[in-house]
């Protein structure tokens, strides 16, 4: 599948719906303006006549004004991302250093997941009381995303299976699905606000109506509570069409995201095995918590037993069917023997088994796409006797498992802020002594001597590691460092780039560090400030567009002829048939290249898509992607706002 044409696809569906939504919004004002109509009819109408327009007028106003109104409320109440929805519905948060096994285990494949795509790992949090097998994502972009699993996913799913429900909702932080999601939130809320509003005014009348007809002859209902009888008729109105284009919506989007799931996982199996349990268990996908309908359209599953309409997922076997084309739905039966059959065992065997599945070859860590060295810090492969090794195969394995190693103590390391500070600024000091030792000093006056000592400490550890390592621990630092205050926050990014600018030639995987922890970070600060899909056409970024694959022909080439006919295909890609004059790039590229990245971000969806071809174009000039032209491409398609093609 072309995932960027289907999100080029989904995204202008969306749009379609969005506009229904509106007019569903307009359907509610005109309803109300009848029911002002019918209020003011008790009058005679040669005396209504006047104030008719003044009248409706105000009722459409002051509707307007409160579904925008309580919309906005309900969006502002979200502001701080993913974190806020997350707890909305009772989510827990999963300590960083958890010794729960399964919680360890949702964490790990989590870190694994947002490594293979090339985000920050998100917030990670917990529904402890909901048996069903679901999850969501939410946030307004990867910075401030975070990702939410029910406690059936924990106790029904494997790891491969855990894996491709995380997958799952990866996919929806890179396809740009979160915002939106929030948006429908807020959209809906502010429909409700009729529904509720009517139904206070039927319970506040309800008493005081029953003691005047318990104590007057007049028996006539007051009319406060038929208009409020008439709110939530409105109300009920709004809200339905409102479900149907929050799940059209939704629904819209979940065969991308199983899709994009494959790609970053390697395999259907655990996915379409997810799906496959939802369909046998008794529990299945639904949630239990009140406000579940909110965020219906933003989960793995169905939350409820919804009918064809409000369903806000693809049936179960057509998603199923749209990963294993050949499965027939009579093998649901031989699964839920299985899964009876399993249910007797004890807690301890179960425990065993999970242990020893996690061990097994098909549940190794992921590798993300252009990745070698680095790869195998993750991966590390088994080490064989010495007797049947080679002598160079078997230093190359003992070097591996070094690396593996001393990743795992950095791993470890960055749970927690002050180290993940310390080792961010350890991976950008030189291995120049002299340099090093002045690079020290300044953060020493940043910072203070202990974060030196510990800088010098972690410093020993990151020179032995691959420069390519460096982007997965900033992954995995990252829920780290955003607990740090904003001061201190924004004292790391300037010291960070002193400390990196002090080195007369600029290391790309160090301008690459910093690039991306700048981004990440001034996002979460301000979530809803996250950039949105740009306006701009592709000649208007000409000059920016030669610039970003100058970058990348040149640091994916090994001499100039070659960068230039890397370079000469990607402009082609982009601008066919234009007049191109290839230059050197300048050594002082580090800051036109930030511009031009910022540009290119104000793109359309489909421009981008084009950018990010042409891109692909100049890695594969020369047949190899090195995993440097992956880390580049990786924070370009991070800058951009986009996922990272299949392909690369």
């Amino acid at each position: 599948m072309d995932i960027f044409a289907e999100q080029a696809r989904v995204r202008g569906s969306t749009r379609v719906l969005v506009a229904l939504f509106i007019a569903a919004v307009l359907a509610i004002v005109f309803a109300v303006d009848m029911l002002a109509m019918l209020v003011f009819g008790h009058w005679h109408i040669h005396r209504a006549l006047p104030y008719v327009k003044p009248l409706l007028s105000i009722a459409t106003i002051a509707t307007v004004v409160l579904i925008l109104g309580c919309a906005w409320y309900r969006i502002a109440s979200l502001s701080e991302g993913g974190k806020a929805v997350a707890e909305d519905v009772g989510g827990e948060p999963v300590p960083p250093d958890t010794q729960d096994p399964q919680l360890r285990q949702l964490r790990n494949v989590i870190e694994e997941v947002a490594i293979a795509s090339g985000t920050p790992v998100p917030d990670i949090y917990l529904l402890p009381n909901e048996p069903g097998i679901n999850a969501f994502a939410a946030g307004y972009s990867a910075s401030d995303a975070a990702i939410c699993v029910t406690q059936g996913c924990l106790d029904q799913l494997n790891r491969n299976e855990l894996q491709g429900v995380i997958a799952h909702e990866f996919s929806h932080v890179l396809n740009g699905d979160m915002r939106l999601n929030i948006r429908l939130m807020g959209l809906l809320y502010g429909i409700m606000a009729l529904s509720v509003i009517g139904r206070q005014m039927v319970w506040w009348n309800s008493d005081s109506s029953s003691y005047r007809r318990n104590n007057d002859d007049d028996n006539r209902l007051p009319v406060s509570l038929l208009i409020g009888i008439a709110l939530v008729v409105i109300g009920s109105i709004g809200y339905f069409f409102g479900r149907l284009i929050q799940s059209a919506v939704a629904r819209s989007r979940e065969t991308l995201a199983d899709t994009s799931a494959v790609q970053f996982t390697r395999q259907t199996i655990g996915i379409a095995g997810a799906l496959k349990k939802i369909a046998v268990l008794t529990e299945g996908s639904r949630l239990q918590v009140g406000n579940r309908h909110e965020v219906a359209h933003m989960m793995f599953g169905d939350v409820d037993d919804f009918n064809a309409w409000f369903a806000t997922h693809p049936p179960l076997m057509e998603r199923i069917r749209h990963l294993e084309p050949w499965f027939k739905e009579q093998e649901l039966t031989k699964l839920e023997a299985q899964m009876q059959a399993s249910s007797s065992n004890s807690q301890s065997d179960e425990a065993g088994n999970a242990t020893e599945a996690d061990a097994d070859q098909s549940h190794a860590p992921l590798e993300w796409p252009g990745q070698t060295t680095g790869a195998a810090v993750l991966a590390a492969p088994a080490v064989t006797t010495p007797q049947a090794a080679a002598p160079v195969e078997q230093a190359a394995q003992q070097a591996a498992v070094a690396q593996r190693d001393v990743f795992g103590r950095l791993r470890e390391a960055v749970r927690q802020p002050e180290p993940a500070l310390a080792l961010m600024l350890a991976l950008a000091v030189s291995r120049q002594d002299d340099l090093q030792s002045k690079q020290k000093r300044l953060i020493a006056g940043a910072f203070g001597d202990d974060v030196q000592f510990s800088v010098g400490k972690f410093a020993a550890d990151a020179a032995t590691l691959p420069p390519t390592s460096r982007l997965p621990l900033l992954s995995l630092a990252y829920p780290a460092l955003k607990q740090l205050p904003q001061g201190r926050q924004q004292t790391l990014l300037e010291t960070l780039d002193t400390v990196v600018s002090m080195d007369p030639q600029v290391d790309l995987h160090d301008y690459c560090l910093v690039r991306l922890l700048r981004m990440h970070l001034r996002e979460a600060c301000r979530p809803r400030s996250a950039p949105v899909d740009g306006q701009k056409k592709l000649p208007a970024c000409r000059d920016s567009v030669a610039l970003v694959c100058a970058v990348v022909a040149v640091y994916g080439s090994n001499d100039d002829a070659a960068a230039r006919r890397a370079w000469l295909l990607a402009i082609d890609q982009a601008f066919p048939g234009a007049a191109a004059s290839w230059q050197t790039l300048p050594i002082e590229w580090q800051v036109p290249f930030d511009r031009a990245l910022d540009d290119l971000d104000g793109l359309m969806p489909t421009a981008k898509e084009i950018v990010i071809q042409s891109l692909l174009s100049a890695i594969r000039a020369d047949g190899v992607v090195t995993p440097t032209e992956a880390e580049l491409l990786r924070v370009i398609c991070a800058s951009l706002h986009c996922a990272v093609p299949p392909q690369a």
